[in-house]
């Protein structure tokens, strides 16, 4: 198992930062991609960020220009970095990690933490 622990969420004002940190543990796992997902209440899912092996990103349309993922592959650590916030940027974000232990390969989620955006 991978265990994922967020940190960083909060209540912020419109126009504003937050960085977001997630931190990957466990024994004897390979890390394929980190990323950040969200999800507001009544709405599905939605992917932010990933960052893959050989630092190669994806981010969702809405968030291009104004978030940064990153990852410190030694400490198997992701972060994201938002800027301009905007209200609908307010979601619980949860870190995602797709890692491979004994062969097998699997996604892992952290418990999510709140962002809240007020205008």
């Amino acid at each position: 198992q991978v265990q994922l622990v967020e940190s960083g969420g909060g209540l912020v004002q419109a126009g504003g930062s937050l960085r977001l940190s997630c931190a990957a543990s466990g024994i004897r796992f390979s890390i394929n991609a980190m990323g950040w997902y969200r999800q507001d209440p009544g709405k599905q899912l939605e992917l932010v960020a990933v960052i893959r092996n050989g630092g190669i990103t994806n981010y969702a349309d809405s968030v291009k220009g104004r978030f940064i993922i990153s990852r410190d592959n030694a400490e198997n650590k992701v972060y994201l970095q938002m800027n301009s916030l905007k209200p609908e940027d307010t979601a619980v974000y949860y870190c995602n990690c797709n890692a491979v232990i004994r062969g097998l390969t699997g996604d892992y989620w952290g418990r999510g933490t709140q962002v809240t955006v007020s205008s």
